[in-house]
């Protein structure tokens, strides 16, 4: 069992306009995740959404410098946890100790009490510590001897598993996977941004977390309220109904979207309406966060996700 803590300070707090904020922190992660933009804007849409993420890919690919990238970016606390059987809820949640001075117990807390945690191969610890950790992602607090802890409105929890290594893993329930908005994989980059990468590590140590943050103290819940209040009309909101209802009939799907997951979906497409400048959602915007949104949450093998994802996009009607 393997964790580590670090901060990273936040910066003084200054006022910059909307665009700077945004086209900041884009840079930031374009620069720790290279030749993979459109994986930066669905991470970016999942933090402003306050969603949490799952990363599921091969090892080396930029998952752990990429949740560094995005506590680095935020100003934010980082923590990582690396997930193994023996992994206890306390390790992750906290513990109570008995101070011999004071006489009186004194609460430790674990690397849960941070703004970003990477949760590690999530897949490789115990059900009974991937509760613990689901519940704080769900309610954003933890409860230790009867005593409730909350945590940062803007905890973000990016969690990674191996999709090919299943030797000695606890796979997460359909109920547990539903707690996350997005489900992403990074992927490989192409022949010019590995050059770039290799070209780049010559002679410089590069460390993401080392970057400047790019938001002050309160900026990003600031910028999730105002993706909050991202209009959606009536007549896209049935558009998502229909959607969600459709996922419940179709032969391939095993578990139908939930009402929790369509919220899920409503938030995510704001925030991707955001991203684009726009104050109100399309269905569009619907559309192009429904393979990451329904990808985790609708018990469908990798292989059949797309078609039937598409298949549902195809034969709802579009609202005009």
């Amino acid at each position: 069992m393997t964790v580590t803590q670090t901060v990273t300070d936040n910066s003084q707090p200054r006022t910059v306009p909307q665009a700077v904020h945004l086209d900041g922190l884009r840079a930031a992660l374009n620069r720790a995740l290279r030749g993979k933009a459109d994986v930066v804007e669905k991470v970016l849409a999942c933090l402003l959404a306050r969603g949490h993420l799952l990363l599921e890919d091969l090892p080396g690919l930029g998952k752990t410098t990429l949740a560094k990238a995005v506590a680095a970016a935020v100003g934010g606390r980082f923590s990582r946890v690396q997930c193994t059987p023996d992994l206890l809820p306390g390790d992750i949640t906290g513990f109570s100790v008995f101070n011999q001075k004071t006489r009186e117990f004194e609460f430790l807390s674990g690397p849960v009490f941070s703004d970003v945690l990477l949760a590690d191969e999530i897949n490789r610890t115990t059900p009974r510590t991937q509760s613990a950790l689901l519940e704080a992602m769900a309610e954003r607090q933890v409860t230790v001897d009867n005593v409730r802890h909350t945590l940062t409105p803007t905890f973000f929890v990016i969690a990674t598993q191996n999709p090919v290594e299943h030797h000695g893993t606890y796979p997460l329930t359909e109920a547990q996977l539903d707690r996350f908005a997005m489900k992403l994989s990074v992927g490989y980059p192409d022949r010019g941004d590995e050059l770039g990468l290799l070209a780049a590590a010559v002679g410089h140590v590069s460390d993401a977390a080392g970057e400047g943050a790019v938001l002050a103290d309160g900026e990003l819940a600031a910028l999730q309220e105002r993706v909050s209040r991202v209009a959606v009309q009536p007549n896209v909101q049935a558009y998502l109904v229909d959607l969600g209802r459709a996922t419940r009939a179709h032969p391939k799907v095993t578990l139908g979207l939930s009402p929790r997951g369509m919220l899920i979906w409503q938030r995510v497409a704001q925030a991707w309406a955001y991203l684009k400048d726009r104050s109100f959602v399309t269905p569009d915007d619907v559309q192009e966060v429904a393979t990451p949104v329904l990808g985790v949450r609708l018990g469908l093998a990798p292989d059949a996700a797309g078609s039937v994802i598409n298949q549902l996009l195809e034969t709802v009607p579009v609202p005009v």
